[in-house]
């Protein structure tokens, strides 16, 4: 990853909209980068923490290859410090906090391939902080026939992630609320550059879906909702599929109650009248929110329960109903 030298060995990364500048031997903030010699260097390259074979609908992604294992690797650390993160005791760590097994991403395709999975999901923690060894396992996949999906808070510079997008075939990017206020004081970032990440993957024909875990009393703003709403219908598309994720008492918000189901059903709703036409509901059963329907005729195309496919009815990617063309990547 290019890096800016500065005076008496300092390096300044840019990898990431925090751009720490770090002294010798400093580690940036999501503490698995850092100054060696006046060089960046990784501590995680090929150090997996989280190596799983995942339902595609865990991601989640429901409109991408439905119904098959995806690969799931992941490493220590996060640029983002999520006070509800679920993986905390992993994004959280320094990589000598936790245990870690030499994967190198020729290990990840092979055993992608020999688990007969299709694709490999960076995941759990945040692949921007495992950049290189994202980068090559992605290129490796894409030779070896894979698809590749990040799961991701988007928190990445413009020019890096242009770089990676080369490889990769989709993302779910955690929009974790339309205020920047959220993103300073709960996340520890800012809400600017994941916007402006979301328009990038989109330039590059990355297939997106968005993820909102709905906090109550942190980012339940109706108001905001609708603003997010109505910015992903302008900026992505109507057919982009956005997941409300109920929150639940994690890592240092333990003291808040689980998102209710009508603030999740509200929310849904109000994403319907901002035009979005794929909308669901996770964490929690609401069929009305959980299958996939054609936006043309309103046919029922993919029932699930919960991670599981029911029923799948769309063939070479159209509505077998009105041979509407259907939004995603369905072989």
């Amino acid at each position: 990853m290019k890096t800016n030298k500065g005076s008496a060995g300092t390096v300044t990364c840019e990898l990431c909209p925090k751009e720490c500048r770090l002294a010798a031997f400093e580690r940036g903030d999501c503490g698995v980068r850092y100054n060696a010699g006046g060089e960046l260097h990784t501590l995680v390259y090929g150090k997996a923490c989280s190596l799983h074979i995942d339902p595609m609908e865990k991601k989640p992604m429901f409109h991408f290859l439905p119904g098959t294992p995806i690969f799931s690797v992941a490493t220590a650390g996060c640029n983002l410090h999520c006070k509800f993160c679920q993986n905390w005791q992993i994004s959280q760590k320094k990589p000598e906090e936790i245990d870690n097994a030499d994967a190198p991403p020729q290990f990840i395709v092979d055993n992608a391939i020999s688990n007969g999975c299709r694709s490999i999901a960076y995941t759990y923690t945040d692949p921007t902080v495992f950049y290189e060894y994202t980068y090559d396992t992605a290129r490796l996949a894409r030779e070896a026939g894979l698809r590749n999906v990040l799961v991701t808070a988007g928190y990445i510079n413009e020019k890096p992630l242009r770089e990676l997008c080369r490889f990769i075939d989709g993302a779910n990017v955690d929009l974790k609320a339309f205020d920047d206020r959220f993103y300073r004081e709960v996340c520890d970032g800012s809400l600017a550059p994941v916007l402006r990440a979301l328009e990038v993957m989109n330039e590059e024909k990355v297939f997106i879906e968005i993820t909102n875990l709905i906090v109550p009393g942190l980012n339940d703003n109706m108001v905001k909702i609708s603003q997010m709403c109505r910015w992903i219908v302008e900026k992505l598309g109507d057919e982009t599929p956005l997941h409300f994720s109920r929150f639940s008492p994690q890592y240092q918000l333990l003291n808040l109650p689980p998102t209710p189901g009508d603030t999740l059903e509200r929310a849904a709703h109000l994403a319907k009248e901002a035009g979005l036409k794929h909308v669901y509901v996770g964490n929690m059963r609401l069929p009305e929110f959980e299958n996939t329907y054609c936006p043309g005729c309103g046919t029922l195309l993919i029932e699930r329960a919960i991670f599981r496919i029911q029923a799948n009815n769309i063939k070479d990617g159209l509505c077998p109903q009105c041979g509407r063309k259907q939004h995603g990547v369905w072989k």
